[in-house]
């Protein structure tokens, strides 16, 4: 991947002891992904589309939070990545404020909603009961 194949609207990589980023686990955000890329001679990347983005979780363990770090829990819609952590990264609430802006301006673009993706999946899994006959008293 070229290094302006993107335009970053944050980037930071993990961290380690002590809040130094001294792993070769490195994240990424722009307007229209997030990219998590991981490893020092094979690399790989994983990217998660912003409006696939049903919820995110944060969280502030003790030691990260020494050293003004936080973990962000992203789950998604996407095929391969249900759940994605974001560990340790500084100012994690900026960071996690970014990521509701974008998703939120990409949801406006395709016109989707969280809860949009959810009745999708919960209307399907309804179908598959409504097929069953079942009647008071039959077991």
């Amino acid at each position: 991947m070229k290094k302006n194949a993107f335009e970053y609207v944050w980037t930071d990589k993990k961290r380690s002891l002590f809040g130094l980023p001294l792993t070769f686990t490195r994240y990424y955000l722009t307007e229209t992904k997030f990219i998590t890329r991981t490893g020092f001679l094979n690399i790989d990347e994983d990217e998660i589309d912003l409006y696939k983005i049903t919820d995110k979780k944060v969280k502030y363990p003790f030691l990260q939070r020494l050293f003004n770090c936080g973990t962000i829990i992203i789950y998604s819609r996407d095929a391969d990545t249900p759940s994605k952590e974001v560990h340790c990264v500084k100012n994690v609430r900026k960071v996690s404020e970014l990521i509701d802006k974008y998703l939120n301006v990409m949801r406006d673009k395709y016109g989707i909603r969280g809860r949009d993706m959810m009745s999708m999946h919960s209307h399907i899994d309804n179908e598959d009961y409504d097929d069953l006959d079942y009647h008071d008293g039959d077991i």
